[in-house]
Order: C-alpha cells, then structure tokens, then sequence
C-alpha cells in the first residue's frame, strides 16, 4: 500500500493507494454537538484520510450481546476482526476512486443497522472492485440510535423541527458529495444514493423529499425498498415523546439539558433499561414525520417520490421475505424501478440468502469472508458489480454481455431472478418467500 497526496480547493487529503484505487478514509463531512444539527465542514488544511474514522457510539460499544444467535450471526459476517473507534465526533466518509479520476459516476453509500447501529468501516463496504469500473464510491457514517432519533419539545422549541439527526446527517453528506466530489474526480451531475436494509429505508425517505430535488438522480435500495406495512411507518416526533421523557427518568438525570450533557454511558444505559420494559423501541427509535426531512405521512408521500431512476434488491431469506418482495415490488410498478431477487443459498450454513447477504457480491467482497465461496459466486458477483456499475454510469444496468434486464412496471411484474445457475426475468416466488419468512426467521449463528 502506498500514499497518494490530492491537492484540492478545500484542502490536501493523504490517502492510500491499493487494490489499482485510492482510498480517503475517515474525511470528516460535518460536525454537530448532541442532539442539535450538523454543519458542513468547507476546508482542510491537510488532512491525513489513511484510516477509519470513528463511529457513531451505539450499543454494541457497551453492550456486545453476543450471547444472542442473531446478534452473533451478523457480528461474524460483518464485523469480526476489525477494529472499531466510537465517537460522536463521528461524521465521516470513506472514498473510493479509480486512480487518476475524472468525471467519474459516483454512489453515496448508507449502511443499514436498524437505524440504531453499525458503520461505514464494517465489511463489506469498500469501493476497490467499483473503482476498476470507474465508479467512484463514498460511504457515510451517520449518527444512529439515541443520539440519531432523540425527539424533546426542547429540540422544536430551538430548532422549529425535531428528531432525525441521523436522516440529517445523511442529507449532509449527499451535498458535501454535491459540493465537492469533483474534487475527487467525481462528476457532481451523476449521483447515485444507495442503502442497504435502514439505509435503504433512509434512500427512500430522501427520494419522498421534493426539496431534494437536483441533488442525486437515482436511488438504489437493497433489503429495504418500498416501505415498511402500515404498523412501521414513521409516527409524528410529538408521538415519541412520552417514550424519551421515560428514557430521561430511567437514566437518571433531572431534565433534557442534564441529559443532554450526560456521559455517552448514561444515553446507553437509559436505552438498555427502556428496552427491557417497552416493546415499542423499535418504532421510536426510528425516523420521525418532523415536517421538513419527512414533511407528512408516508402513506400520502409515497404516491409523488422524485423522478429519478430506482434499482431495488431482495433476497429469498430477507427480513420478512415475502413482505419485503411484495412492497419492492408495488413500489417498482408504479415508479418503472429495475428489480433483482437475489436467491443464493450462502455456502457454509443452512441461513439461505440471508438478509444482506448480497452486499459482498455487491461490492465484490466475497474474498474476505469466512464462507467457502467457489468461482461460480465470483462470477455472479462480477455480474452484480456490472449492472449496478452499467445503472450508476447511465440509468440503465444493461449490456451486451449481461442476461437483459426489464424494469418491473405496469406492464411487466417480472423481476431479474439472479441465481448460481441462471440469471433471468422471472416471476417472484412468494410462495416459497412466506415458507422462508415462517420457518426460517433471523439466520442463527
């Protein structure tokens, strides 16, 4: 691994050279104090972006859980044997870039976590193999848990909207891309956003805000597109207040500014305690209707999303399979989005296609698993990277050499069935999708 030096007009980056890209790690984007708004960092002196950045403080800093299979599952697929800092000084981006970019396609990358955790240094998020199709990627953190969906009548009164620090702290780093990609080699003009599982749910949200308008032009959700039912749409921020003033009693503190100042400790500690007495967490740890990221019910938004171009994912094991497929997949016939049923039994256990499982094939990571992948899953992670790099460069995934792929629309509900065997349009199986959904649940350790 070598260091490259990039001179821009907002500062010098030190970054490493490797795998025939650069490699910016940990450039911070912006800056907020606890529960109030970020504000876009504009220059750098010299900033040396050769490692991970922090990431957001969450519970997995204090409260590992591993004793639960689920939990155990995703940490070892994900997670094991990286190293990872936690700090709210913890907006930052990793960029990837073909060497000597210019005018390049560019991905604005969220990652998924059930908006109260994770992070943009977790496998499989790295741009090397995108970079070798001229595609240049960033990943964001963003802030999660309590300190991204923390809701107080003391926020409303100061800020005149409330909640979604962390839905903000994404819309942030979607302009400092804007702003200064081309820096990087990036064309400004040809932003694609892109999420998996939350971070999908968070792309969607983005693409049902007309203020967004011009600043990306296509979408891509995987494990999270369409929208969840009705009983997890995101409530109003006054809805969530009684569960945060609770949160503010079980911690201890006296009032919101106490809290405000508590130790990172304390936040986690009052999160642990509520979770064990409410089953609600869930649904209010989550994005909120503030009126002006979410300006009113989904139910109502979802019927004017932005105009731009949407690719969706799926797998055969995914959270809530069958629903997951059948809300993509309504969502794509009214807005002509290119869908993909990604149905791989991952190798090495019995846990299917497992939600997120096609992130590696995604971004061409399957060699840095535990899992005994063959040549027949590089391939169609080959195949994978080319449509998402053929979408990403000209709204359209196709080519000559990949198996054609239609939007599901209107007039065709079929959808691009990828398999080790076959890649082809095909009907969904949401006959098998349910016996998945019942039978099999979260995949176990």
């Amino acid at each position: 691994m070598n260091m490259v030096t990039l001179k821009t007009a907002i500062g010098t980056f030190l970054g490493n050279e490797d795998n025939n890209a650069y490699e910016f790690l940990g450039i911070p984007f912006a800056r907020a104090k606890r529960f109030e708004y970020s504000k876009l960092i504009e220059k750098y002196d010299v900033f040396e972006a050769t490692k991970m950045g922090n990431s957001c403080p969450q519970y997995r800093q204090l409260y590992p859980n591993l004793d639960s299979p689920e939990r155990l599952f995703y940490y070892r697929e994900f997670r094991e044997g990286l190293t990872f800092n936690y700090d709210e000084d913890c907006l930052n981006l990793n960029i990837y870039t073909p060497v000597n970019a210019k005018g390049c396609p560019v991905i604005v990358f969220f990652h998924g976590g059930g908006f109260n955790s994770g992070s943009n240094s977790e496998e499989p998020f790295r741009g090397f193999e995108l970079a070798k199709r001229g595609i240049i990627s960033v990943f964001a953190n963003y802030r999660v848990g309590v300190l991204g969906y923390f809701c107080h009548e003391k926020i409303e009164e100061a800020f005149k909207r409330n909640g979604n620090f962390g839905l903000d702290d994404q819309l942030q780093a979607i302009r400092w891309v804007n702003k200064y990609i081309q820096e990087f080699g990036g064309d400004k003009n040809n932003i694609t956003i892109m999420g998996q599982s939350a971070g999908a749910i968070s792309v969607q949200y983005h693409c049902l805000n007309h203020d967004n308008e011009g600043l990306f032009n296509k979408a891509v959700m995987v494990s999270g597109g369409g929208m969840f039912p009705k009983f997890a749409l995101p409530k109003k921020a006054s809805e969530t207040y009684d569960y945060y003033h609770e949160m503010i009693k079980l911690s201890g503190c006296k009032d919101f500014e106490e809290f405000k100042n508590a130790d990172i400790k304390v936040i986690h500690d009052s999160y642990e305690a509520i979770r064990k007495i409410r089953k609600d967490s869930i649904y209010n740890m989550m994005p909120v209707v503030d009126g002006y990221l979410i300006k009113d019910d989904i139910d109502k938004l979802i019927k004017d999303p932005l105009k731009v171009s949407y690719m969706i994912g799926y797998t055969n094991n995914d959270m809530y399979a069958a629903m997951m497929a059948y809300i993509g997949n309504r969502f794509a016939k009214d807005n002509g989005a290119y869908v993909y049923f990604f149905d791989i039994d991952q190798p090495g256990d019995n846990n299917g296609a497992f939600h997120s499982s096609d992130l590696r094939y995604l971004f061409g990571r399957l060699n840095t698993s535990w899992r005994p992948f063959g040549n027949e899953h590089k391939k169609v992670s080959e195949m994978m990277m080319d449509y998402l790099s053929n979408f990403v460069r000209n709204n359209d995934p196709n080519d000559e050499k990949l198996p054609e792929w239609h939007k599901t629309d209107r007039d065709n509900r079929k959808v691009l069935c990828i398999t080790l065997n076959e890649t082809k349009m095909n009907k969904t199986p949401y006959l098998r999708l349910l016996k998945n959904m019942l039978t099999k649940g979260e995949p176990k350790a």
